[in-house]
């Protein structure tokens, strides 16, 4: 999605308030604040996060084996065995870059038109999860407003979503961004990575991802 600027070449439908850059006390301000943030280990540590994109590059492996395995056994050619594929993509917290050290991976499976949420997803990929020893605390959750399978690899907490398209084959190349707009599907697990791409359009995400977190945690410590 493009971001939409009006005549006068500002983002959204009014001016800014100032067109001045931060000040030094400002800058201070956000040192500390990134200070209160790490101190309250709202940041992962690298180790934490190497193993997050090891758990999700194993996860995306799995999927991509899944969808053969299963097209294989319900009678496809050799051929078509060979060019199914499937692709996974983050959403939610982890995608926008606001994730603490403890939070689970918002993540959709995108798979072809054959590859049955109940059948291929629930049953096929369920059996291949529950047979991998890296894989922990496996539970389905089919009959949810969005059907999830929930489960942990190494330690990290994956929810997965999962959208079958109307394509024979996904690419490699799949660009999930806009997809659900252009095509007029109107699916749950779509819905939630449309949001995503929304959010990212947002100027200066960084800043908004820094004031996020504070909000979030304000609000867990009112909750105490």
């Amino acid at each position: 999605m493009s971001k939409v600027k009006n005549n006068n070449g500002y983002h959204g439908v009014t001016e800014p308030i100032s067109l001045s850059g931060p000040t030094e006390k400002y800058l201070m301000q956000t040192d500390e604040v990134e200070k209160y943030l790490s101190d309250a280990r709202l940041y992962e540590r690298q180790d934490e996060a190497i193993l997050r994109e090891e758990v999700l590059g194993k996860l995306d492996q799995t999927v991509k084996a899944w969808i053969k395995k299963a097209t294989r056994i319900n009678g496809y050619g050799e051929q078509f065995v060979h060019e199914a594929n499937a692709k996974t993509f983050t959403f939610g917290s982890y995608c926008l870059g606001v994730h603490g050290p403890d939070a689970d991976i918002d993540t959709l499976c995108v798979g072809p038109r054959h590859a049955t949420r109940n059948e291929y997803f629930f049953r096929w990929l369920h059996d291949i999860l529950a047979e991998m020893p890296e894989v922990s605390e496996l539970h389905p959750v089919p009959d949810a407003h969005v059907p999830v399978l929930g489960f942990k690899i190494n330690g990290v907490s994956i929810d997965l979503l999962y959208a079958n398209l109307a394509h024979a084959v996904i690419p490699e190349d799949f660009i999930l961004s806009g997809y659900a707009k252009k095509n007029n599907v109107n699916t749950s697990a779509l819905t939630q990575s449309e949001m995503r791409d929304d959010i990212l359009c947002v100027e200066f995400l960084h800043h908004h991802s820094r004031g996020n977190r504070l909000v979030k945690l304000r609000n867990s410590q009112e909750r105490l």
